[in-house]
């Protein structure tokens, strides 16, 4: 039953990115946005929603709370149209017009000093563009991804993702820890978000409760003394963007994976109070 149902969504997601390519990214955009607001809640419950967002803001309004909701699943509309438009923004220069990036030079310095560093953020609007925008900076990068439960859907992403966003794609997971390690042994920097819910992660404080959160970046340091540099994207208007590159963090020797991991996950808590609407709401953070 699972797989006829995977099977329809296929279908019917192969016939909406048909459709964008024909009708262009700005009405595909607007569509979709509408699209996901109407159908999304009935493929990602409601109610994990309000859950995850009354933990953050628990003295939150009715109509705030809706605004968020509405403007969250138009941005998670919008980012599933400009996936058909993804060459576009890797190669084309009215789509990099669009794109604003934010402290460029940390990307310079990196690059330069070919020191391997860990690249940490979270689920924010288009966050594909990001690992898009460090490869095209000229970094030897290896970009963390979790796979589609969608089994005819996923070979497709994955082939968008490793054409067009970064070449070198690791499957999140146990099974993807000895590749992410041979990478960066070979010089990649590794991006990863540390957004999700994660078996093998530990308990964390994340807007004051405790969430499983991942332990790469904290491992990395820990063993290798590896950096660890923040970076964030925000949509400014319909398919325009800023990306902001943190400063490069160092941690010393007194920090111990529990506080890396923490105060990781107060950076990203920022990021999130930042601009709420921008941030998918909708996974099950503190499961």
């Amino acid at each position: 039953m699972i797989k006829i149902k995977y099977f329809i969504q296929f279908i019917l997601i192969l016939f909406l990115f048909s459709l964008f390519k024909i009708i262009g990214i700005n009405k595909s955009s607007k569509l979709s946005a509408q699209l996901f607001l109407l159908l999304g809640p009935f493929f990602r419950s409601k109610k994990i929603f309000q859950k995850n967002i009354k933990k953050v803001f628990p003295e939150i309004k009715s109509d705030q709370e809706n605004k968020i909701f509405k403007n969250m699943w138009h941005n998670y509309g919008k980012m599933f149209a400009e996936y058909m438009f993804i060459k576009d923004f890797r190669y084309s220069k009215k789509f990099e017009e669009n794109l604003i990036i934010e402290n460029f030079s940390i990307l310079e310095k990196i690059k330069k000093d070919k020191e391997p560093v860990i690249f940490i953020s979270g689920h924010f609007n288009n966050f594909e563009l990001m690992a898009m925008q460090i490869e095209k900076a000229g970094i030897n990068l290896a970009a963390i991804y979790r796979p589609l439960n969608n089994i005819y859907l996923n070979p497709i992403m994955e082939e968008i993702r490793k054409k067009y966003i970064c070449k070198k794609q690791i499957k999140k997971g146990i099974s993807g820890t000895k590749q992410i390690l041979k990478e960066y042994k070979n010089g990649a920097s590794i991006a990863l978000m540390i957004d999700q819910r994660v078996s093998e992660g530990i308990l964390s404080n994340f807007f004051g409760q405790n969430a499983l959160t991942t332990t790469i970046p904290a491992q990395f340091v820990k063993k290798f003394n590896t950096k660890v540099v923040p970076i964030y994207i925000e949509r400014l208007n319909n398919n325009k963007f800023k990306i902001t590159v943190h400063d490069i963090i160092e941690f010393d020797n007194a920090h111990d994976i529990e506080t890396i991991t923490f105060k990781l996950n107060k950076i990203l808590e920022n990021m999130v109070l930042k601009n709420p609407a921008q941030w998918i709401w909708t996974h099950d953070r503190w499961k």
